[in-house]
């Protein structure tokens, strides 16, 4: 992935470049310019190889990954724009193959014809020297809201409370408060003091037990080396459940084969858990009792479609709950639902997995974001045959540092025995 990304964008560059030093842009025709441009692609390639293959302070790594990030996406909005003038002149030079030019055709069209690269009207501007300097306009639009996104969205805490209608809950479970916390992503977070704020958010709730639904770190447990205290202040009265995500695997980092190193990196982020005092449920369940009634809390390891991992057994995760009238499930990824959840007698399921691809609008009543393209469940909750899932979006975020519109996401919930109230 680091060579796809370093070749992609030198690419870029090399297209962009030209493109650049054949219009009549002053700064660009400077003896400077060239030194300049090389010289910040090279330097923010190394960049990235270093934040992404050494141990470096988070601080300077999430400035690596923001400047990379930004200008990945300034310059693919560019290239657009230039390959729509490329594909442009490049039909008008076929079509002058096979049609013979009128003489009545403007002095402008003559010239693009004549040639692929960007014309030098005698007159005005032409249409690629427009369409270049338009470019570079739109192509520098994304950088405000993707820096209002770094400086303010990222750790910009957002409370949803949601109630869950259950006609079969056991009485005495009448009102239960759960939080739930998904993707916490530590190895991505550079202020500390926004995270603990955002879990003394969590914790001024007072949910009766807490639910995390995995991607704890991004790659290797040593993440958590800065945060493990300040997530070890996550308690509930009836405790904190926890499950595994794809990312806790280590497949990104030590690749999708088996390896001592990889073994070792899982045992130690499952005594993360353990230190924390989070009850990590790896294809289980615990039996929450009063009196002669019973709710079941059952967790499996991550199940994902496609190129995810499928770790999780979710028949041997609800072995020993068939007595229970109600069963909540945490599994990470939301595809799990339809795929294998549906067909059992689970009542509600807690994903996280998607982060709303941390970009989007979310209101009351509408939501959108280019993760529903990916996902038919990507936020909020979706209900089907008397069975519920719900999507958190994300404590944290993964490689663009920062959320544009889907903010982070502590989510409190609230059990109600009954069917929900019908709107007259």
């Amino acid at each position: 992935m680091l060579i796809f990304n370093a070749v992609l964008l030198l690419f870029f560059d090399f297209y962009i470049f030209f493109a650049l030093r054949a219009t009549k842009i002053r700064v660009v025709k400077k003896n400077w310019f060239p030194y300049v441009w090389w010289g910040y692609s090279v330097g923010l390639l190394l960049g990235l190889v270093i934040a992404t293959k050494f141990d470096i302070p988070l601080s300077y790594r999430s400035v690596i990954l923001v400047a990379f990030f930004m200008t990945a996406v300034c310059k693919f909005i560019f290239i657009i724009i230039l390959l729509i003038d490329d594909l442009r002149r490049g039909g008008l030079w076929v079509a002058r193959l096979f049609i013979p030019a009128k003489k009545e055709q403007t002095i402008e069209t003559e010239q693009e014809l004549d040639s692929p690269l960007p014309e030098e009207p005698r007159n005005g501007i032409s249409r690629s020297e427009f369409l270049t300097k338009s470019g570079i306009i739109v192509a520098s639009l994304p950088i405000f809201p993707l820096s209002w996104g770094i400086l303010s969205g990222g750790y910009d805490y957002k409370i949803r409370r949601q109630k869950l209608y259950l006609p079969d809950l056991p009485s005495a479970f009448h009102g239960l408060r759960i939080g739930q916390i998904s993707d916490v992503h530590s190895g991505s977070f550079y202020n500390q003091k926004a995270v603990l704020g955002g879990v003394e958010m969590l914790l001024g709730e007072r949910p009766d037990a807490i639910f995390f639904t995995g991607d704890l770190v991004n790659n290797v447990a040593s993440e958590m080396r800065d945060y493990q205290d300040i997530f070890t202040k996550v308690k509930a009265d009836l405790g904190v459940f926890s499950v595994l995500g794809n990312h806790d695997y280590g497949d990104y980092y030590f690749g999708k084969e088996d390896s001592q190193a990889k073994r070792k990196n899982l045992k130690d982020l499952i005594e993360t858990h353990k230190v924390m005092g989070w009850d990590l449920l790896m294809d289980e369940n615990r039996l929450l009792k009063v009196g002669n009634e019973q709710l079941a809390i059952v967790g499996v390891q991550n199940w994902g479609t496609g190129r995810f991992p499928k770790k999780g057994d979710l028949g041997k995760a609800l072995l020993g709950t068939e007595e229970s009238e109600v069963k909540l499930l945490l599994s990470h990824d939301p595809s799990h639902w339809r795929a294998q959840v549906l067909d059992t007698d689970v009542d509600v399921m807690f994903a996280g997995h998607t982060h709303g691809m941390q970009f989007g609008v979310r209101g009351e009543h509408f939501q959108w974001s280019p993760a529903k393209y990916i996902y038919k469940e990507w936020a909020g909750l979706y209900e089907e045959d008397n069975k519920k899932l719900y999507v958190n979006v994300g404590y944290g975020f993964l490689g663009y540092p920062g959320r544009v519109g889907i903010l982070p996401e502590i989510t409190i919930f609230e059990l109600i025995k009954g069917d929900k109230p019908h709107l007259s």
